[in-house]
């Protein structure tokens, strides 16, 4: 994905939508429609999305909403991160991050989730294959959230040099502090099933279900409760659950990101019991949550923690505004150029983060990308809880 999206000049060549809406029984469904790129959403489609949502707010023949990705593939893989990287690194050569820059895209993003999560009506979001960073800021705002045994969930964000964004200091929080810790941290892949088990979903359904659920929709009545009838659109009635493979590791989740625990001490503890450990699983486990935790961001692994733990005692529009400072001071001053270059530009998959390991970070860096970059009444966020 480059920074500019050519657009076809010929008139007799029609431009397919970035997102698209149609009206089922008073049900607004809302279509993220790039699927080529697995739905990821470009500033374009964050400002469409917040103008359709205002068009619904304000329509009374509009009773819910439904969020969805076409194609087979993914709910959303996120934001364009390649674009945002373009537009950084043309900010950093001309010093400027202005109206088109990547600080508009962040902000416009936070202020459409925001609202999102405050919105009147009942939103449903259908997190069916890929759904990761942006697209769990979209999904998580919403009031009914389904998964199914196709999804794959995640925060990967600390691998590219970043943090779990998109109000992530605010919705990880509805699991235990050493849950958190470790999604957040290590970026691992979630099922739909664990999704479930980690309160990150509602409801976890066969993928073919949804496939029929706009014939459902049509036949929903007016009159009865609109969650429960909802609900009964979305999830089967005889609904079997698939078993939720982060079960086993819990045990292991809670003995070694303990919230007390600095992130230095968390990787030295893992790289002792590997030492010591035969039987497979375990193994298996722990080199994964050990290969996690050395090779992503050093200095993003110890903002992320203490934005995580910090944001588990702050409301979702603080939160929105303490992440928008991190990202501010991570794209002008830290990894996430580096990161996104390594990992989806060049793909050499070598960053060079600086610095490059744990315990040449010093407290004092962490701190700094924890201080806002602006004064209060100066936030670009400031009346988001007005």
């Amino acid at each position: 994905m480059s920074a500019v999206h050519m657009r076809a000049t010929q008139p007799d060549i029609a431009v397919e939508p970035e997102v698209l809406m149609h009206v089922v029984n008073r049900v607004a469904v809302i279509t993220l429609n790039r699927p080529s790129a697995l739905n990821a959403l470009s500033h374009g489609m964050v400002r469409q999305l917040a103008a359709l949502l205002e068009q619904c707010r304000h329509d009374d023949g509009i009773v819910a909403l439904v969020l969805r990705g076409a194609g087979q593939k993914g709910f959303c893989a996120g934001g364009d991160v390649r674009s945002l990287y373009h537009l950084a690194r043309q900010g950093r050569m001309d010093g400027q991050d202005g109206e088109s820059g990547w600080l508009q895209f962040f902000v416009d993003e936070y202020r459409l989730d925001y609202a999102l999560h405050q919105f009147p009506k009942p939103v449903v979001a259908l997190m069916d294959g890929i759904t990761m960073g942006g697209g769990m800021g979209l999904g998580q705002a919403a009031r009914l959230r389904v998964v199914t045994e196709r999804t794959k969930m995640a925060m990967p964000e600390t691998r590219i040099g970043f943090l779990p964004d998109v109000g992530a200091t605010r919705f990880l929080s509805v699991m235990s502090p050493e849950l958190e810790l470790y999604v957040g941290l290590t970026g691992v892949t979630l099922t739909g099933a664990d999704a479930l088990h980690c309160r990150l979903a509602d409801v976890c359904v066969p993928a073919e279900w949804l496939a029929s659920f706009e014939d459902r929709l049509q036949r929903m009545p007016h009159d009865s409760d609109l969650m429960q009838a909802l609900r009964r659109v979305f999830e089967p009635p005889c609904n079997v659950v698939p078993h939720a493979p982060l079960v086993q590791a819990m045990p292991w989740v809670l003995r070694y990101f303990d919230r007390r625990s600095p992130v230095d001490r968390i990787v030295a503890t893992l790289r002792e019991s590997l030492e010591r450990e035969s039987a497979r699983e375990p193994r298996q486990w722990l080199q994964a949550t050990l290969d996690a935790m050395t090779t992503h961001s050093p200095t993003m692994l110890h903002v992320t923690r203490e934005a995580l733990l910090r944001g588990r005692q702050l409301s979702l529009a603080e939160c929105f505004q303490m992440e928008l400072g991190i990202v501010a001071r991570v794209i002008q001053e830290g990894d996430f150029c580096e990161g996104v270059r390594a990992h989806l530009v060049d793909k050499d998959h070598r960053p060079g983060w600086a610095p490059a390991t744990l315990p040449q970070v010093r407290p004092e860096r962490v701190r700094h990308f924890l201080a806002s970059p602006w004064r209060a009444e100066e936030h670009p966020l400031a009346g988001l809880a007005a």
